[in-house]
């Protein structure tokens, strides 16, 4: 197995003192962080494994079975970093694969000590002992918090002796969160590359479409092509959504057939190396959009121009979407998906939401490690009493997507020519100190590009 690359390990190394200086600022203390559990499929078959995306910050390891301790000394040059993992197994590793083992790890990932996990119970209560704080993810698992009060119930049970437990217990995933919501260079490099492999399956995708085919023959063009440009993983389910299901949110890939005249809505993107790159892009199965749909995607394909123009450092974060629902509201006015007689003016429909029965989501999330990423999207902190905390400021170094849309369902007051048309329009972006680098444009997105990129026809 090869080994994790040293400008990895140097972004972990930084990232465990950032963490261990907050402990020492909140009185000193000791952060448990477990890794995700193996979860089982069905009788002798267990999920494909997946890494917890926090323990892997701070770590790198991708074994499961492994807890990271961090002791925050009195200072800086008295922190340890302890890192539990599974033993060398000869005989599983037969059967499931290669292990580092605690001396592999130690000299691997540059932890300050490694220890067998089977030791966990015995080594945990003394190294809590006299700590005035804790901190591990609360309440993100049953499992985890019976082990912390095993724990801590050990070490109270030396407080006659004067051992005390700790006072203060802080949610590590507060801190986490905070700090992986910045990316750094080398997170940027990879969710670049992710970026890049999910268009070029886009693209696959589009010009492999044709009549005939099922939703599935292009989530499995979209699968090829994310593996063999060396992602591990999808980033989530892939969504192919043809005709109707396009007005479905969170479709899965089934086995309607694609229809000459149908539009396909395809929400799908790769996981490389632990990070997330997240697509969409509507097109018409057979390469030429009809009137109707042409109209409607133009409209939403404005509505993200408008959004993108907003995508920059100091806005706040819902400026973006504020202005993607202006621009897909007047335009639901102006087709007759809401009737002016009715619904009045835009400030109108602005005002009493009735274009959410067209545009029900936000116009965009946090990306990274996880597709709905961590961190708050108001500015952190308690409100005062009666308010509510206001959106926080874009920032260089945080990315997002931007992904508008518009679903029609048939009703009588909706015009026929537009029932059944889903359109959703996404791209990832990155905050910068000026206009937003979006890195997923290897894909097109302009009516015209992909109608003439699909006339190229065949998978290449």
């Amino acid at each position: 197995m090869s080994a994790p690359e040293p400008a990895l390990l140097a972004a972990c190394r930084e990232r465990r003192a950032r963490v261990l200086q907050q402990l020492r600022a909140a009185g000193g203390g000791v952060a448990i962080l477990p890794t995700a559990p193996e979860a089982m499929r069905n009788r002798d078959s267990d999920y494909p494994y997946r890494h917890d995306s926090h323990f892997y910050y701070l770590s790198a390891f991708t074994e499961p079975e492994a807890v990271l301790v961090l002791v925050a000394g009195a200072e800086a040059g008295a922190d340890r970093s302890i890192l539990f993992c599974r033993p060398k197994h000869e005989e599983r590793e037969i059967w499931d694969g290669f292990r580092y083992g605690p001396e592999g790890a130690l000299a691997a990932f540059g932890f300050d000590e490694a220890h067998s996990v089977e030791e966990l119970d015995a080594r945990l209560p003394a190294l809590l002992a006299d700590r005035a704080v804790l901190a591990y993810p609360l309440a993100a698992s049953s499992r985890i918090d019976r082990q912390v009060r095993r724990w801590l119930d050990a070490v109270r049970t030396l407080s006659r002796s004067g051992v005390a437990v700790p006072a203060t217990v802080l949610d590590l995933h507060n801190v986490l969160d905070e700090m992986r919501l910045f990316k750094d260079a080398g997170e940027l490099a990879v969710m670049r590359r992710a970026g890049e492999i999910s268009a070029q399956a886009h693209v696959r995708a589009m010009r492999t479409s044709r009549a005939g085919l099922r939703e599935y023959h292009l989530e499995a063009e979209l699968l090829y092509e994310f593996r063999r440009h060396g992602a591990q993983s999808v980033a989530y389910n892939s969504i192919v959504a043809t005709g109707a299901n396009a007005c479905v949110l969170h479709y899965r890939a089934g086995p309607a057939e694609l229809r000459d005249g149908d539009l396909c809505l395809i929400d799908a993107g790769c996981e490389l190396d632990g990070y997330a790159s997240d697509i969409t892009r509507t097109f018409p199965v057979s390469g030429r959009f009809s009137a109707a749909q042409r109209e409607l995607y133009d409209l939403v394909l404005a509505a993200q121009e408008a959004a993108i123009a907003e995508t920059r450092a100091g806005v706040p974060y819902n400026v973006p979407h504020d202005a993607a629902v202006r621009v897909l509201a007047q335009g639901m006015l102006d087709t007759g998906l809401l009737d002016r007689n009715q619904e009045g003016t835009l400030d109108d429909v602005l005002a009493n939401g009735s274009y959410r029965r067209f545009y029900m989501h936000r116009t965009g999330h946090w990306l990274g490690m996880d597709v709905h990423d961590v961190g708050e999207y108001r500015v952190p902190g308690l409100a005062a009493a009666g308010t509510e905390r206001p959106w926080r400021a874009l920032e260089p170094g945080m990315v997002l997507t931007v992904e508008p849309g518009i679903y029609v369902r048939p009703a009588e007051d909706v015009p026929e020519r537009y029932w059944h048309i889903g359109i959703r329009i996404e791209d990832d972006a990155v905050v910068t100190g000026g206009a937003c680098e979006l890195i997923t444009r290897g894909v097109p997105v302009k009516a015209d590009e992909i109608e003439a990129l699909m006339r190229e026809g065949g998978p290449r």
